[in-house]
C-alpha cells in the first residue's frame, strides 16, 4: 500500500496579535472582541504561497528522485504560470518531473493528497505541497481567524511512516463561501448553516465511507484532523462520526489560524510528529463536499528525522504588534511609497530563463581543480592562484549555512519594510556573495550572525503582475 514517507511544514515567523486587530476595529464592530485571544501567522512582505511551499518542502528534506510535484492553493500568485514549476526550479528538481497546480476548493490539499496517493500506487514518488495566504477585508472576523502557512507530504512506497488504509470523497456544490475569478475577497455565508448542513452532514458521510473501506472502527481512531475554524465544530464532528473526543487534534487556531487548503496537511504534520506505531490517523478536508483519509502509522515513524515541523516553526515566531503592516503587505490599503518606489522593474524573461539555475535555484560553482566555491558560477575560477577555465561544476548553495561579513541598513532605497538590509555573506566551505537580508532583528543582527538562505520575493512588477523571486539570507 502507498503511504507517507516524509513530511514538512512552514509557518511565517511573524505572529500578529488578534487583540491588536480587535483594538483597531471594535469602534465599528464590537463583536470582534470575541475573537481577540491568541495570534495568527502573518507573511512578511516578501513571502507568498510559492515561497512558503518551497520552505515546507525543504523542511521535509526532499529527496532528489521525485517523479511528481503538486502545488495546492486557492491563493497562488500566478493564474497562468505554473506555480509548481517555480517550486521545482527553486528546489533544483525540475526536468523529467510532472508538475501541476491544484485549486478551486478549500479541500484542494486533501484532494491533491488523494491524487498523489493514486500516483504513488503506480510506482511514483510524489510530493504534495499546500500553501495559502488569503486576503481578507479589514475588520472582518476572517482577518482574525485566518493564518498563513504551508505543508508538504512525500508519498511513495518502501519505507512508509504511515500507510493508507482507505479514503473516500463526498462531492456536492455546498457553498459555504465563494470568491469569483478576479475578485480579492471571499464572500462568506452564515456560520450556523455551514456547521449544521456542511461540517456535521458532509464530513461524517465521507468519514463513514473511508472507515468502511479501511476496515477500521471509529472508536479505534487515535488522531482525528478536522480543519475547522469554528469553535467546538471539531468535537461535534468527531461525536457525529463516533470518534472519541480525546482523539481530536489541536486545530492550531490559538497560535496559527486557519490556513485554508494547507490546514489539514499542517495538522497532519503535527499529528505525525507525535504519533506512535500502530496508531490510526483520520484526515478530513472540507469544501464543496468532503474528503476523508485513514492512515495507519508504521514502526518506521521511530526512525524518521523531520525538520522543524509545526512545533519548531511555532517556537521560531516573534510577536508582531503593527496591524498596518498586515494591511500594507496584503494590499488592503493603498499606501504612498514615495518616488523611490516608482522604478520600472520590467522583467527580462530571456535572462531569467537562461540564468534560472543561479537565480531561482541558487546554484553556484565549484572549481574541480582547486576546490574554490563561488557565486555566481562563471567560466573562470575566481581563485587568483588558479584561474582555471571551464572547470566549474554545479554547487548547490541554498542549504549551506553562512555568516554575515558586512551589512548595511539603508533608509534611502525603497523597501516594503524599511530599512533595507543587505551585505556580504560568507558560506561554510567557501564562497561569498552580496545578498538582501530578511527577518532581521536590529537588536541582535550584526557581523558574525549565522544565516540560512530563504527563497523570497525580490520585487513585484505591479504594472505587469510579475513577481521576481530570489534567495535572501535570514538569521539562522
Amino acid at each position: 500500500m502507498p503511504g507517507i514517507t516524509a513530511f514538512g511544514a512552514y509557518l511565517p515567523r511573524r505572529r500578529l496579535q488578534r487583540s491588536v486587530i480587535a483594538e483597531a476595529n471594535t469602534w465599528f464592530d464590537s463583536s470582534l472582541k470575541g475573537h481577540a485571544r491568541g495570534e495568527r501567522t502573518m507573511c512578511n512582505w516578501d513571502e507568498d504561497p510559492v515561497t512558503m511551499a518551497v520552505e515546507a518542502v525543504r523542511d521535509m528534506r526532499v529527496a532528489d528522485d521525485i517523479d511528481v510535484l503538486m502545488m495546492a492553493s486557492t491563493t497562488a500568485p500566478f493564474a497562468d504560470r505554473q506555480n509548481a514549476g517555480i517550486i521545482a526550479e527553486a528546489l533544483n528538481i525540475a526536468g523529467n518531473l510532472r508538475t501541476m497546480d491544484i485549486g478551486g476548493s478549500q479541500r484542494a490539499g486533501t484532494s491533491a493528497l488523494m491524487s498523489g496517493l493514486d500516483s504513488a500506487a503506480a510506482g511514483n514518488t510524489v510530493v504534495v505541497a499546500a500553501a495559502e495566504q488569503r486576503k481578507t477585508r479589514a475588520g472582518s472576523p476572517m482577518e482574525m481567524l485566518t493564518g498563513d502557512g504551508a505543508a508538504a507530504i512525500q508519498l511513495g512506497g518502501g519505507e512508509e511512516i504511515a500507510t493508507l488504509k482507505g479514503a473516500a470523497t463526498v462531492s456536492t456544490d455546498f457553498i459555504d463561501h465563494f470568491r469569483a475569478s478576479g475578485d480579492d475577497y471571499d464572500y462568506d455565508w452564515e456560520e450556523r448553516w455551514i456547521r449544521d448542513e456542511g461540517w456535521l452532514k458532509l464530513v461524517p458521510d465521507a468519514v463513514a465511507a473511508a472507515l468502511q473501506k479501511a476496515g477500521v472502527a471509529a472508536s479505534d481512531v487515535d488522531h482525528m484532523i478536522v480543519p475547522a475554524h469554528m469553535r467546538r465544530v471539531p468535537e461535534s464532528v468527531a461525536k457525529r462520526c463516533g470518534v472519541n473526543a480525546e482523539a481530536v487534534t489541536d486545530p492550531l487556531m490559538h497560535n496559527v489560524g486557519q490556513c485554508g487548503v494547507a490546514h489539514p496537511l499542517l495538522m497532519l504534520c503535527s499529528a505525525l510528529a507525535n504519533a506512535e506505531a500502530g496508531q490510526i490517523i483520520l484526515v478530513t478536508g472540507f469544501g464543496q463536499g468532503a474528503d476523508a483519509l485513514v492512515f495507519e502509522v508504521t514502526a518506521a515513524i521511530a526512525n524518521t528525522q523531520p525538520g522543524l515541523g509545526v512545533a519548531g516553526w511555532l517556537d521560531k515566531g516573534f510577536q508582531e504588534s503593527n496591524y498596518a503592516k498586515l494591511l500594507t503587505y496584503t494590499g488592503v490599503v493603498e499606501r504612498e511609497y514615495g518616488k523611490r518606489a516608482e522604478l520600472d522593474r520590467s522583467p527580462v524573461l530571456t535572462a531569467q530563463y537562461r540564468n534560472r539555475r543561479g537565480v531561482t535555484g541558487f546554484v553556484g560553482g565549484r572549481c574541480t581543480r582547486c576546490g574554490t566555491v563561488q557565486f555566481p558560477k562563471s567560466n573562470y575560477c575566481v581563485n587568483p592562484n588558479c584561474g582555471a577555465k571551464d572547470t566549474q561544476e554545479d554547487h548547490q548553495m541554498s542549504g549551506v549555512p553562512g555568516v554575515v561579513k558586512t551589512w548595511t541598513a539603508d533608509r534611502l532605497v525603497f523597501s516594503m519594510d524599511p530599512p533595507a538590509y543587505f551585505g556580504l555573506v560568507e558560506f561554510e566551505g567557501g564562497g561569498r556573495t552580496m545578498v538582501d537580508f530578511t527577518e532581521v532583528d536590529p537588536d541582535t543582527f550584526d557581523v558574525g550572525t549565522a544565516t540560512t538562505m530563504r527563497f523570497r520575493v525580490k520585487f513585484v512588477d505591479e504594472r505587469r503582475g510579475m513577481r521576481q523571486y530570489f534567495w535572501k539570507a535570514a538569521p539562522a
